[in-house]
């Protein structure tokens, strides 16, 4: 068995990938496991260019976290937020107003345990193992009660995460439960895979992660536009991650959609 990092917990399963680590890895991180390399690396044989969404996703929440604080918001609410690395949610925040308080939720127990290591001496951030289908936690947790005020606006982050909650579960009537405890002028933030104009060698990929234990579950853009209902959406509305308001018009580049992640930013009407 691989060698634990001294930040992880000493019960998490080795013999398995887990989506939060193998983000990681896209991202550069060293927040991961040998089983997660190697499931990335499948990936990546079959698809060079993977990362891309992985990296593009990122770059997305931080645009959006700036916007956010440039429209009065100063508390965050992150779940699936994986592994806080550099250039997450509170370091793009408090570069823009220290006193934003941001509390990531995950229920991954790498993701919780390294994020409460790294975020220790941070008054203003904290982590909260908690599962985004159980709302009544997320928001009635003592951390997140002490930290957000709900009466005032916030912007509640998915990024990632959607497309790892089967429609079994409910995803829609679960962001709506969460879009009811938001004051007005809050925001909403997603990002989600979609395979609607990949090349038919993605499937494998699909396949892959379906025989993991956190499969993907594919969304065309009718059913991503969903999750806003109750939400006036932001321009430029639901687009390709490189097209939601770049710096440079460079950055979109000629063919947008070869992300897969469709990105959308929602105001609590």
């Amino acid at each position: 068995m691989e060698e634990q990092h001294a930040w992880s917990p000493r019960t998490i399963d080795l013999s398995q990938p887990n989506a939060a680590r193998v983000y990681d890895y896209y991202l550069g991180g060293a927040c991961n496991f040998a089983v997660d390399r190697a499931f990335a690396d499948r990936v990546l044989a079959i698809l060079p260019e993977a990362r891309l969404p992985a990296r593009l996703n990122r770059a997305f929440l931080r645009r959006v976290v700036a916007f956010c604080v440039r429209n009065g918001i100063r508390q965050f609410l992150d779940i699936g937020s994986g592994i806080p690395t550099a250039g997450n949610v509170h370091d793009v925040a408090h570069r823009a107003d220290p006193s934003c308080r941001v509390v990531y939720v995950d229920n991954d127990p790498v993701a919780v345990a390294h994020g409460e290591l790294i975020l220790a001496d941070d008054d203003l951030v904290a982590t909260l193992a908690a599962d985004f289908r159980d709302p009544e936690t997320v928001l009635t947790a003592p951390v997140t009660r002490k930290l957000l005020d709900f009466a005032e606006p916030v912007a509640v982050l998915m990024t990632g995460l959607l497309h790892y909650v089967p429609d079994a579960d409910g995803p829609h009537g679960v962001v709506a439960r969460y879009r009811e405890a938001m004051a007005a002028d809050s925001y909403l933030v997603l990002s989600h895979i979609t395979s609607a104009r990949l090349p038919p060698r993605v499937r494998e990929i699909g396949d892959l992660y379906r025989a993991s234990p956190t499969p993907l579950y594919d969304r065309g853009r009718r059913a991503i536009s969903g999750f806003f209902t109750g939400f006036e959406l932001e321009r430029p509305g639901l687009v390709y991650a490189p097209e939601w308001r770049p710096d440079s018009p460079e950055d979109v580049g000629e063919h947008p959609e070869s992300c897969a992640l469709y990105v959308g930013v929602g105001r609590r009407t």
